[in-house]
């Protein structure tokens, strides 16, 4: 039996011969590991609609909170994954937490409740945050097997990777704080 290894608080960072076109270059957040599977949240693919007001406009969650100016930053929303794309996470700083908030990290934490969007829209929300629609998932072994078969790096995650790279820098980003950049990169790369 092969001995696991925990990927959480990791980045998978997507080989170029990635065959799956929904996870071309694409920077995951990986919040849980384990014998069972893991889950995680692809952090570089942004979506256009709906934004993050019309969400809380959805769930009838705009009353009483500050309003979308100035004074309240924006939230971005991205892809998580292709997996319950109707469904919301927030991936945030330690700085808030609520009955549903699990931490991946020092520096990270996810929440998937009405209190986080209340939160993210008060005029005190988390330090940093990103909202991701859907996620990423892989039954036990799967994820183990994909990165064997060359295609996933991993990174430790960064809070300068996860909330203050712009996501068209993080494929780049990830890969530079491997020491490598996509040029030096072979999609049929061998194992020693």
């Amino acid at each position: 039996m092969k001995k696991h290894f925990d990927l959480k608080g990791q980045c998978l960072i997507a080989m170029p011969g990635m065959e799956d076109p929904r996870f071309s270059r694409a920077v995951i957040l990986v919040c849980s590991h384990h014998s069972g599977g893991a889950l995680g949240f692809v952090l570089n693919q942004p979506v256009l609609q709906p934004s993050f007001d019309d969400i809380l406009e959805e769930l009838n969650l705009q009353e009483g909170l500050a309003p979308a100016d100035a004074d309240r930053p924006v939230v971005p929303v991205f892809r998580g994954g292709p997996v319950e794309q109707g469904r919301g996470f927030v991936v945030h700083s330690p700085d808030y937490g609520g009955s549903s908030t699990t931490r991946v990290s020092d520096f990270a934490c996810v929440s998937s409740t009405l209190d986080v969007l209340k939160k993210l829209a008060s005029p005190e929300p988390p330090v940093d945050s990103i909202m991701l629609l859907g996620y990423s998932g892989w039954s036990g072994g799967q994820l183990e097997e994909e990165i064997a078969q060359n295609g996933w790096l991993t990174v430790p995650a960064t809070a300068k990777l996860l909330f203050h790279t712009h996501h068209e820098m993080q494929y780049d980003t990830a890969l530079s704080d491997l020491g490598i950049s996509e040029a030096a990169l072979s999609a049929s790369a061998g194992h020693a």
